[in-house]
């Protein structure tokens, strides 16, 4: 069983980003154009100064001693690429000046910055262990924790039957079902990392999704929902990922991208839609208004 459902249905999840080109791109299109303006004046010098000058480049092709110059029309037009080569050479200049400033004013910003803003944990959901008991409690950085919150989180304490993959996932859904969401995705994600072979891996990753969902993040239930799918075709939470993936994408407003989903879970997983998944299947083709 291969899923075949295409990565253009998370459109909705990209985000685009606007990348100015750096300055020394802006340099190297420069000296191109210095390059090109030499080649033109080596190509003027060669019609024009048959016997060669110490003041331009060395002719590469010695002409008849025949040719007719005009020296008032060349030395003009050489005298102009010269000074077109000098305005570039000063805006090169400018533009180098520009960039150390503009790196000089970054420094200056994120200097700034770390004085006076306060360290954040990087990872929001992240969860540190207790040494009694095994429970989590949120890492909120240097912000207070709700003692409340914590209390509550601590009650729950993580299942110890032999089985380390199991307790992880069961953990991680009385966490969910104690609608401690933030808590629950990081305990999910840290079951599915540290038990990929475990049944319960379509477990946890199908759950994180959901408990993305419940925690009204459905772009990043999304892409849960998807990698469950795609990662482990073959486990039993697969097709409920499909299910819960249409409802994610009903909620970002991509209910034809639902319909397709939808459509994925009957064909890849018959038995499943029309079995105990069926009246789910029902109610998401009429909240993304299947035909």
């Amino acid at each position: 069983m291969k899923p075949v459902l295409s990565s253009t249905l998370f459109a909705a999840l990209s985000v685009s980003l606007l990348i100015t080109a750096p300055a020394a791109a802006q340099n190297n299109n420069v000296d191109k154009r210095v390059d090109r303006l030499e080649q033109e004046m080596r190509a003027v010098q060669r019609k024009v100064f048959p016997g060669g000058s110490s003041r331009f480049f060395e002719p590469e092709i010695r002409p008849d001693a025949d040719t007719p110059t005009t020296p008032s029309t060349t030395t003009t037009a050489v005298s102009d690429l010269i000074a077109r080569v000098d305005t570039l050479e000063r805006s090169l200049a400018n533009l180098t000046g520009q960039v150390e400033q503009n790196d000089f004013r970054i420094r200056q910003i994120e200097d700034k910055m770390a004085a006076t803003v306060p360290p954040v944990s990087t990872n929001p959901g992240a969860l540190s262990t207790t040494p009694s008991g095994g429970s989590v409690t949120e890492d909120t950085g240097s912000a207070s924790p709700d003692p409340e919150r914590v209390s509550g989180v601590a009650s729950i304490v993580m299942p110890d039957s032999g089985d380390a993959g199991e307790d992880a996932y069961i953990y991680g859904y009385r966490l969910w079902e104690a609608k401690y969401y933030p808590e629950a995705q990081t305990q999910l994600k840290k079951a599915a990392a540290d038990h990929p072979k475990h049944r319960r891996a379509s477990f946890a990753k199908n759950l994180l999704g959901r408990a993305y969902l419940d925690d009204g993040k459905p772009a990043l239930a999304s892409v849960a929902l998807y990698e469950n799918y795609q990662e482990l075709p073959r486990g039993e939470r697969a097709p409920d990922s499909l299910y819960f993936l249409s409802t994610a994408l009903v909620q970002l407003d991509k209910k034809a991208d639902a319909c397709r989903v939808l459509s994925e879970l009957q064909e890849v997983y018959p038995s499943a839609a029309t079995g105990r998944l069926s009246a789910r299947v029902a109610r998401g083709k009429a909240a993304a208004d299947c035909s």
